[in-house]
């Protein structure tokens, strides 16, 4: 297994985490930027009265409701990603990663508004009456390019366990078990049995239940963020100069943190971006497809509030949460995590200004850096280190006080040997105080507000709503890849066995299944992405069309 891990990882290298993938990403939502002429900011407010129903037509072909739709692939988009994947990137990039993620949304809405309109215009509807749609239809039916709907379907099937299944519920299962102590297995039972209750109904009962879902879970976190930003409302404006002044620059060197270079920043904040709203993905057109209405372009609209709802609202709040509360450059009392843990030579001291700079360039990976990984051994007498001539560093930032522990809760004394900056025993556990990231990091922020520690219970609620709705949008994205696939036949065993791996992966290892999602959501980007570029010059004559006709009939009706 960790072979097949890591051949899927250095694939990535050459996909999602290479160096041209952020720049593609938002290269393609720039040119259809300027070449539709804005249609983000032109249409906004135009997509509002659409998604409120008030240009209905009746007998229009569609299972859901414009509403619907777009909870649906809300439902999909507002995950982790909106409470871990936020603080994950503020914490590899600094404040700065919040801008890239504003930038990738505000390029996003008008990729998923040429995303989407493309694939509601070319869905077809299924053996059973419902609309099946996505890019691979209009891949297919459009380019003829059958091969590439083929790997676009492939890997959202993948994804669909790898983005929205396996990860969200062991997320659920970590959470609940590390605030209420409820067992992972017991979560993961419950939760399974109400996920298949609700998919198996179809798409008319996963809309009724994202649709409300969505507002209430959309409601309580923005009540809770609320109560951090404006308890905190001194560090609202440093916030947003922190976030502009680091930007272009990288971000600077705050408490724990120790600073990231800019390339560090864009990358990390793109990427969170795109995982976090989907724009380009091509995921969320499928949602869309479903909706009620003869006019494609209309349901493109809907889909522009989007990401503004997902990255511009709910990311930013977050983001101020964190930021406003200052714990995301303070050093925590937790336990390491081995992947975040490693041993460099020499011993340094983040409070003193040239360890911080060598410290900087050591972990941004520039080419001043002169700091290497440690190889030797580490004494340690009664759970602490006694020997010298090394720095534990654990998330990216110099650990303190750190205790070595045994069979739970007695203090080690002993020998450590460390190969090429890794602790070789295993059986071992790490705590001391360091930087946090992830959901933890977000929990803490939600301590720091008018609720003040009963806020951190904030996050696993929200983490259950968001990741619970994910699952459930992701396994229509899968159903529909299926039904492209095999046809109708293939959508119940497809469903069995997403619910089943949904229950084993709460207590079950993810980490492969993450490493795939990785490969897989390029393999929907790319082909997407290069789809909506060669129909470009019909994505524009479609938006001229929609509006020749809405104009019409506006002056029709002012004549009657």
């Amino acid at each position: 297994m960790e072979l097949i891990n890591n051949f899927l990882l250095l694939l990535d290298s050459y996909l999602g985490s290479a160096v041209y993938f952020p720049f593609i990403l938002l290269g393609v939502g720039l040119f259809f930027t300027l070449y539709l002429g804005f249609p983000q900011i032109r249409f906004f407010k135009h997509a509002w009265k659409v998604v409120t129903g008030k240009f209905d037509r009746k007998g229009a072909k569609g299972d859901t409701s414009h509403f619907q739709a777009l909870s649906t692939a809300l439902s999909g988009t507002v995950g982790t990603g909106n409470i871990g994947g936020v603080a994950l990137a503020i914490f590899l990039g600094g404040p700065a990663a919040l801008f890239w993620m504003w930038i990738t949304a505000f390029l996003g809405m008008t990729t998923k508004f040429v995303e989407v309109t493309l694939s509601h215009k070319y869905r077809v509807q299924t053996e059973d009456g419902t609309m099946a749609g996505g890019p691979m239809y209009y891949m297919d039916r459009r380019l003829n390019m059958k091969w590439l709907a083929v790997i676009f379907a492939v890997a959202t099937i993948i994804s669909s366990f790898g983005t929205g299944n396996m990860p969200q519920i062991n997320n659920i299962a970590q959470s609940m078990e590390m605030s209420f102590g409820i067992d992972r297995m017991l979560t993961g039972g419950v939760l399974a049995i109400l996920l298949a209750m609700v998919i198996i109904g179809g798409i008319h009962r996963i809309a009724a239940v994202t649709s409300k879902i969505v507002p209430i879970m959309g409601l309580l976190y923005i009540v809770g963020a609320l109560s951090v930003i404006l308890f905190n409302f001194d560090q609202i404006g440093p916030s947003f100069a922190a976030i502009f002044s680091d930007a272009f620059t990288g971000s600077a060197a705050t408490g724990g943190f120790l600073g990231a270079t800019f390339a560090y920043a864009f990358n990390r904040g793109v990427n969170r971006g795109l995982f976090s709203n989907e724009a380009g993905q091509g995921s969320a057109p499928i949602a869309h497809a479903s909706a009620r209405t003869d006019e494609p372009v209309s349901e493109g609209m809907v889909s522009i509030l989007e990401p503004f709802i997902d990255t511009i609202v709910i990311c930013t709040l977050t983001g101020l949460v964190i930021l406003s509360s200052g714990v995301w450059s303070e050093k925590h009392e937790n336990i390491f995590s081995r992947t975040d843990l490693e041993v460099v030579a020499g011993q340094y001291d983040d409070a003193t200004d040239a360890d911080r700079q060598a410290l900087y360039h050591y972990l941004n990976s520039t080419a001043e850096s002169t700091i290497e990984k440690y190889t030797g051994t580490i004494v340690v007498q009664n759970g602490e280190p006694v020997s010298d001539g090394y720095t534990l560093l654990h998330a990216r930032s110099v650990a303190e006080d750190v205790k070595f522990i045994v069979a739970g809760e007695d203090p080690y004394t002993g020998t450590l040997r460390v190969d090429e900056g890794k602790i070789v025993k295993e059986d071992i556990t790490i705590v001391g105080e360091s930087l946090v990231h992830s959901a933890a990091l977000t929990s803490l922020a939600f301590s720091q507000g008018y609720f003040g520690a009963n806020g951190e219970y904030i996050v696993p609620i929200s983490l259950l709503l968001f990741a619970f709705s994910t699952a459930i949008a992701w396994s229509y994205y899968g159903d529909r890849a299926v039904v492209y696939l095999v046809g109708q036949r293939g959508v119940m065993p497809y469903r069995i066995l997403y619910v089943t791996g949904f229950f084993v992966a709460s207590f079950a290892d993810t980490t492969l299944v993450w490493t795939m999602s990785y490969v897989a959501i390029v393999l929907m980007t790319l082909p997407n992405l290069l789809g909506i570029i060669l129909l470009r010059r019909e994505m524009k004559d479609t938006v001229k069309t929609y509006w020749r006709h809405f104009d019409a009939e506006k002056a029709k009706k002012k004549s009657d």
